[in-house]
C-alpha cells in the first residue's frame, strides 16, 4: 500500500516494508539493494506470466474455462491501483472503471512485453486486498508474445501447501508454506480476513513484492496474492498488522501475508463477468 509520500522512499523504507509503502525507484536503489545481497533472479523461479508494474508486482491470471477469445486479466493488489482519492477506504469498492494503466510481462526467458489495461474490472482493499484489470490483449495476444498465462485455483489453499511467490518488480522469487489462515488481519484503518500466513523463514517479503501470485509450488496454480507484512514488531499499524482470532484476542507476529483469491468464482456470470449481485458472491459490494 501507498503512503502520501512527497519524495523517493529511503531504501530502509522499502525493504521493510510492503503494506502501506511501495518502494519509488531511484537511479541507486536496485544497486544498492544488490549490494545487500538481496536474492533477484533465480533459475530455480518461472516468470512467465509475472507483471511488473512501476510500485508492484502482478500475474496474468486466466479462469477456468475461460476462451482464448477473452481480454486477459491481470491482477494485482487493491492498494496498487492509482486511485484518485489515495487508498481505498474501508467499505469502498471500485467497479468497471475506465483505465489505460501500462505494465509489461515476462515470458520464459525474462523477456519483457507492454501490455494495457483497457478498465479496472474491480478493486478493494476490504477484507480482501485485490484488483483484478482487464487488458486490451486477448489471452491469444498474451500466447502469441510467447507467455502463458497462470490458472487461478478456485478452491482455497490448505495449510502446509508449498508455495513460491514471485516478484515482478524485484524479479525475485520466494519459497515457503502457508502456515495458517488468520480469522482477521488488522492494519490501520483496514480489516483482512482470512488471510494466508507464510512459514517463517522464507517469504519474508519486501516492498514492491505488493501483488505478487502466491502459486502452488511446481505448477502455474495461482492460489492467493501476496499483500503485507509485520517487520518492526508494531500492533496492528500501518505496516506493522497483527492478527485477531475470532475471541477478539490480538497477536503479532513478525510474518508476511496473503490474501484469498479462490472467492472470485463465486461471483462470476457464465460468460466470466464479474456479478456482485449473485446470491454466492461474497466478495465486498
Amino acid at each position: 500500500m501507498k503512503t502520501k509520500l512527497l519524495g523517493i522512499l529511503s531504501l530502509s523504507l522499502c525493504l521493510n516494508a510492503q503494506a502501506l509503502i511501495l518502494p519509488e525507484m531511484d537511479k541507486n536503489l536496485e544497486q544498492t539493494a544488490k549490494e545487500m545481497n538481496l536474492e533477484f533472479v533465480d533459475a530455480k523461479y518461472s516468470f512467465d506470466g509475472i507483471v511488473k508494474l512501476s510500485n508492484c508486482s502482478g500475474s496474468i491470471i486466466k479462469l477456468s474455462g475461460q476462451p482464448n477469445t477473452a481480454p486477459a486479466i491481470m491482477m494485482t493488489n487493491g492498494h496498487c491501483i492509482k486511485n484518485p482519492g489515495g487508498f481505498l477506504k474501508p467499505g469502498e469498492v471500485v467497479v468497471n472503471r475506465e483505465s489505460n494503466m501500462r505494465s509489461k510481462v515476462f515470458d520464459k526467458k525474462m523477456k519483457l512485453y507492454n501490455i494495457q489495461a483497457s478498465k479496472l474490472l474491480y478493486a478493494t482493499m476490504t477484507n480482501t486486498d485485490v484488483a483484478y484489470y482487464e487488458l486490451k490483449q486477448t489471452y491469444q495476444d498474451i500466447e502469441n508474445m510467447g507467455i502463458e498465462p497462470l490458472s487461478l485455483d478456485s478452491t482455497m489453499p490448505l495449510i502446509g501447501t508449498e508455495i513460491d511467490i514471485i516478484s515482478g518488480y524485484w524479479e525475485r522469487g520466494y519459497r515457503c508454506h502457508i502456515d495458517g489462515l488468520v480469522f482477521a488481519l488488522l492494519e490501520g484503518d483496514w480489516t483482512f480476513t482470512n488471510s494466508i500466513r507464510y512459514s517463517e523463514k522464507g517469504c519474508e517479503t519486501i516492498g514492491g513484492t505488493s501483488g505478487s501470485p502466491i502459486i502452488q509450488k511446481d505448477s502455474r496454480t495461482v492460489v492467493g496474492i501476496n499483500n503485507t507484512g509485520n517487520r518492526d514488531g508494531g500492533r496492528c499499524e500501518i505496516n506493522n498488522p497483527c492478527e485477531q482470532d475470532d475471541n477478539g484476542d490480538i497477536n503479532v507476529m513478525l510474518r508476511s501475508y496473503g490474501q484469498q483469491t479462490y472467492n472470485l468464482y463465486n461471483c462470476l456470470t457464465p460468460d466470466f463477468q464479474i456479478d456482485l449481485e449473485m446470491a454466492s458472491c461474497d466478495l465486498p459490494k
